[in-house]
């Protein structure tokens, strides 16, 4: 839309016309060239709409905190996002939870680099593998700490304690804090109340911690072995269940690797199909028609829209509240390329999250940095 001064290009007949603008939206001066003839007087409103680009990190494995890319990750494979802006990343293959403010400086939020247990001081604790990151209403960070077998907590303060779980090895049991077991947990979900939900993974559950740190399963059958059924608390089987995501009604929703399925769980444990129909691939499509390979992280939205990071397709796929599942952004290619959604290229995109003006951020392990996708 033109809101300023226009100057007439006059060419007896041209095959080119040229605009040049800036990379960013906003308002300002361009450069339009017909033939020959430039103008460099014209003003005009310009949106740049639908991108896919990098936050952090540049696609080399490694640790440095910065700005943009000069910031360095290393398998990034969680990410969440609090009411002020803040990203929260586990950064697996460096140990550490890192941080993203709403400027785009990365800093280490905890851990110490090294691979093993350590409650205490948030860069002075220790991780082992962490795997998904959540925050709840208070700031309080929570982390699926993958090769620890234990649920760990990370106050504002920057204290790191054990939530739930006992280590010493992957096994399975209910029950109050250090009691409790878990087999390689992977992904974690917080609701309003404070309740946090963890996929265990191997043990092949959904599970439930309460805020004194009380552990039940939500869904699933306890098993080393996959399987699918849906159905209420322990008649339904997952596959590998990866990604969590939870709704302003405390549905729990499931991204399956193993399944290939995206699952729902209503806070009464009961389990049904939202979208895939096991047999991987990619078909669009509604409810159990559509094909996905590999899904591993799910957000939602307030309008209850659910967004997948489709590891095995290289792209984020869309879900939308009548169960269609549509293309939101990926080329479907593995590779770095930025730009428009369409085009833009992920490798292993694995989790995802949504902020409150809809902005979406994706951790990528194999680029090792963290995208974000603007859809006007």
């Amino acid at each position: 839309m033109f809101n300023g001064k226009q100057t007439p290009v006059t060419a007896a007949s041209f095959t080119q016309l040229t605009v040049s603008v800036p990379i960013a939206a906003g308002t300002g001066p361009v450069t339009i060239q017909v033939g020959d003839q430039t103008s460099n007087e014209v003003t005009f409103t310009y949106v740049i709409s639908d991108v896919a680009g990098t936050l952090a990190g540049n696609n080399k494995a490694g640790y440095a905190d910065g700005t943009d890319t000069t910031a360095r990750f290393k398998i990034p494979l969680g990410v969440a996002i609090d009411a002020a802006g803040n990203l929260y990343i586990a950064d697996s293959g460096n140990q550490r939870i890192r941080k993203i403010n709403p400027a785009g400086t990365v800093t280490t939020f905890a851990g110490s680099g090294k691979a093993s247990w350590k409650e205490g001081k948030a860069t002075e604790a220790e991780f082992y593998n962490p795997s998904g990151v959540a925050v709840d209403a208070s700031g309080n960070v929570y982390v699926a700490d993958y090769d620890n077998h234990r649920i760990r907590k990370i106050t504002p303060a920057g204290v790191v304690s054990t939530l739930a779980g006992g280590g010493n090895g992957a096994s399975y049991m209910d029950g109050i804090g250090s009691e409790a077991r878990f087999a390689f947990p992977t992904g974690v979900a917080v609701d309003k109340q404070g309740n946090v939900y963890v996929a265990d993974r191997e043990n092949q559950v959904i599970r439930k911690i309460t805020a004194d740190g009380i552990v039940t399963t939500l869904a699933g059958k306890a098993s080393n072995m996959g399987g699918y059924a849906d159905g209420t608390g322990s008649e339904a089987q997952f596959n590998a269940p990866v990604g969590l995501a939870v709704d302003a009604n405390n549905n729990v929703y499931v991204a399956e690797f193993g399944g290939h399925r995206i699952r729902k769980i209503t806070p009464t444990g009961v389990v049904s199909t939202i979208a895939g129909n096991g047999t991987p691939g990619f078909v669009q499509g509604t409810g159990t028609v559509a094909q996905f390979n590999k899904p591993a992280g799910v957000a939602v939205d307030k309008d209850g829209t659910l967004l997948i990071a489709d590891v095995g397709n290289n792209c984020i796929r869309k879900v939308s509240p009548t169960r269609e599942v549509t293309l939101f952004a990926g080329s479907g290619i593995a590779g770095t390329n930025a730009g428009p959604v369409a085009t833009a290229e992920f490798n292993y995109p694995i989790s995802l999250a949504i902020d409150a003006n809809g902005l979406v951020y994706v951790a990528e392990a194999n680029n090792h940095r963290i995208s974000k996708v603007e859809k006007k």
